[in-house]
């Protein structure tokens, strides 16, 4: 049996990046291998299989937070509630594309992307985005459009910007937030759908990597270390995802671009060069 490689305090610090930043605008995935590379953790296949297999936590998070959209889904589903069929069906059109280039490139993407220099890159990227898409926040805050306004089209239209965070760094939330506000939506729908889209797409890839390494991730980190995890990124994913709704019926998305600035800063310094 492969030695235990994380140890409970190692996921309980894993889980806690994991929650605090999968909703945020500044890559989970980058955050994640970061901090394994502070921890000593290497690349093994079980740290990776890990770094994924949390995300669980975190869609649990928003499960219970958004229940009652849940439920409108459910209803919807069953013909009881046409707004609800829409954003089912809004949601699923979305999380195609990033299903079927997942499945494609999954192996391609852990074996080159998950290294400090295209994690730098997506960062310092992302945070320029960020930055330079200030005005358009501030004129959807005024004038965009409801959740329940989002046709099939713009959906897919999100679901194919999502595709962009599979490269670590660049993070899904910043991708689709930044789509939705690019199709006319408000900054506060934006963030609600994004984090609705996180239900399919993470839930996809949690299942798949579980079906794939589950028996490696098991020897590799132990169900205590994994049970941990779970927790504390469920707790810290709920926290975060309430704080950055208020956050943004208040405030722009630059201090997260400049943050993003920065934290590439020193990881091309520190990993880098």
């Amino acid at each position: 049996m492969t030695p235990v490689t994380v140890t409970p305090l190692d996921a309980a610090l894993l889980g806690l990046v994991e929650g605090l930043t999968e909703y945020l605008p500044v890559s989970s995935t980058g955050h994640l291998i970061l901090t394994s590379r502070l921890l000593g953790l290497g690349e093994s296949p079980a740290v990776k299989s890990f770094e994924i297999v949390i995300q669980a936590g975190a869609i649990l998070a928003v499960l219970g937070l958004y229940r009652q959209r849940v439920r409108q889904m459910a209803a919807g589903l069953f013909g009881r509630d046409p707004a609800g069929r829409r954003l089912l069906i809004n949601l699923v059109v979305a999380c195609l594309p990033a299903a079927v280039i997942g499945l494609l490139l999954k192996d391609l993407i852990k074996g080159y992307l998950f290294h400090p220099t295209p994690v730098a890159a997506a960062l310092g990227l992302g945070g320029l985005a960020m930055l330079f898409t200030g005005g358009l926040q501030r004129r959807r805050a005024d004038s965009g459009r409801d959740l329940d306004q989002l046709s099939t089209g713009q959906a897919l239209l999100i679901g194919l910007a999502q595709c962009l965070a599979m490269w670590p760094g660049t993070s899904r939330s910043l991708a689709t937030i930044l789509a939705g506000l690019g199709i006319g939506l408000t900054p506060v729908a934006a963030a609600e759908f994004s984090f609705l889209l996180a239900l399919p797409t993470l839930g996809g890839a949690t299942f798949l990597d579980l079906l794939t390494d589950g028996r490696t991730l098991i020897e590799g980190v132990g169900p205590l270390a994994l049970a941990i995890g779970l927790a504390v990124a469920f707790l810290s994913a709920a926290a975060a995802v309430k704080g950055f709704v208020a956050w943004l019926t208040r405030h722009s998305l630059a201090p997260f671009g400049y943050y993003r600035l920065l934290l590439a800063g020193v990881v091309w310094f520190f990993w880098v060069r």
